[in-house]
């Protein structure tokens, strides 16, 4: 029996195959599929979390080793925060230009010496170096710009 015609089958499985198996990225199906903790399909420890933080970290691991634990969790804080009292235009540009620039950040090495390194999100230069992830369907709850707080029939 045919699956039908849905935009699932149209729009969303068709593009994570391509990305998948044309593009190497890696591709998770998250609805209603998804747990919650350090170690589920995500690493989200409940739907608020925006941000992957578990592919970040060892992203930030990856493209900058070497590093005291502090310095990656200082990163991921900068990243995966955001001020509730600046408008969205303002965040967006921040972190475009974290992502773009680097994400600065201090940390005390081996020696006792206090250091300042700007860590890269993304390598440019080398593509390949990077993890790049599709996820389908994810759910997430928070507040809505016009009306209140976000709902969902999850």
């Amino acid at each position: 029996m045919p699956r039908g015609y849905t935009e699932d089958t149209l729009v969303q499985e068709t593009t994570a195959e391509y990305l998948k198996n044309q593009l190497g990225w890696e591709s998770v199906y998250a609805f209603n599929n998804e747990d919650f903790g350090p170690s589920s399909l995500l690493g989200r420890l409940s739907k608020r979390e925006v941000v992957l933080t578990r592919y970040l970290r060892r992203a930030l691991a990856d493209l900058n080793p070497g590093l005291p634990d502090e310095a990656y969790d200082h990163a991921v804080r900068q990243l995966a925060e955001t001020a509730t009292t600046q408008s969205m235009v303002v965040t967006n540009r921040e972190l475009y230009n974290l992502v773009r620039d680097g994400v600065r950040v201090r940390y005390t090495n081996d020696q006792g010496e206090r250091k300042a390194k700007r860590l890269k999100v993304i390598d440019f230069a080398e593509p390949t170096k990077n993890h790049f992830l599709c996820v389908r369907e994810l759910w997430v709850h928070g507040p809505s710009i016009i009306d209140g707080p976000i709902s969902s029939a999850s």
